[in-house]
């Protein structure tokens, strides 16, 4: 088959950004598309089979986009750039880039970086509760913390309260020195850095003192109905169905709901049902709540832990099939 050539123009100051260090970016690109680019006098031709080049061409294009609206080109972002180009949905990378939720207490821009979690933070904005399930690193408590920052900035609602089953938080933890609310702060720990990173710790400290901003584990909920409130529950996955249903009918009027989890990482007790697995059976066809699953393509820290969500994925698959196989075999024989 001939070769096919294209050619195109990257001002410098992007190029250097796309290519990365080394031109390591570039260099991901040539392999998943076996192409050639090169830089010849400011002009970038790349070479290779005729799809392939365009392809290539269309996801340096929308990369070129990105860098011009002032965002660091990061491995992650050329990683979900050549899956889109191998779905040859090229185009959805800018169309995600420009939806900006808000801006940590740095100046950073907050915004979806896959399209999975561009549909959740959609699922958010139409719905009163939202399920955002799905692996480690796909940014499901986060972008919620953003969204309900946003609202609460924008007086759509007059309090954020945060929450986390604490499944250790009673007896095992009883040795403990200080009150509950000591004792239970470190499951809690990830929430308020959140927070921080968003809000700025001295914002945060006068919501919180005014009790503006509440982050409590999930057993101070019962018995309260939250009104004209954002209220995020996270790591879901360790409530017991019982908890779950408590919290979900704890909901009152102008209130946002989003409920975040990892079905494949329980701490609960050997034989006890997730809330969250009961839930997400029970409500799936209610109006108003929506479920948003995640995965390994929408994890957006170190591509490393994406590689070893895969990986756990497909040995879960595999031990799930010998799994079915031991019990067709058995079933068979007792017969």
């Amino acid at each position: 088959m001939s070769e096919f050539s294209e050619r195109m123009e990257i001002p410098s100051e992007h190029m250097q950004k796309i290519f990365g260090m080394q031109d390591a970016y570039l260099k991901k690109l040539e392999r998943d598309f076996q192409v050639m680019v090169v830089d010849r006098n400011g002009s970038v031709i790349i070479t290779g089979q005729e799809r392939n080049v365009r392809k290539v061409k269309k996801i340096l294009e929308q990369l070129t986009e990105i860098s011009r609206r002032g965002n660091e080109i990061e491995e992650q972002s050329v990683d979900y750039a050549i899956t889109l180009g191998k779905e040859e949905q090229e185009e959805v990378l800018t169309q995600i880039d420009s939806d900006v939720i808000c801006h940590t207490v740095n100046g950073k821009p907050i915004k979806p970086k896959t399209l999975g979690q561009k549909q959740y933070v959609d699922a958010i904005r139409k719905n009163m509760i939202v399920f955002g399930l799905g692996p480690a690193g796909t940014g499901k408590t986060y972008l919620a913390m953003a969204m309900a920052i946003t609202a609460f900035k924008n007086d759509e609602v007059s309090r954020i309260i945060l929450t986390r089953p604490a499944i250790e938080a009673g007896e095992k933890l009883g040795f403990l020195p200080g009150d509950l609310q000591s004792k239970v702060d470190p499951y809690l720990r990830p929430l308020y850095d959140a927070l921080y990173q968003i809000m700025g710790a001295e914002s945060f400290a006068k919501n919180m003192e005014k009790g503006l901003i509440e982050v409590a584990p999930l057993a101070y909920m019962r018995g309260r109905t939250l009104d004209n409130a954002y209220i995020i529950l996270d790591e879901a996955q360790n409530t017991t169905p019982a908890q779950m249903k408590m919290f979900l009918t704890r909901i009152g009027f102008g209130s946002k709901v989003v409920v975040t989890g990892d079905s494949s990482q329980k701490d609960l007790p050997s034989g006890t049902k997730s809330g969250l697995d009961i839930a997400t059976k029970v409500l799936s066809k209610i109006d108003d709540i929506a479920f948003c699953n995640l995965t390994s393509k929408d994890v957006v820290r170190h591509p490393l832990v994406q590689k070893i969500v895969k990986a756990y994925d497909a040995y879960e698959a595999r031990e799930s099939n010998k799994e079915k196989s031991r019990t067709h075999t058995r079933g068979r024989a007792d017969k």
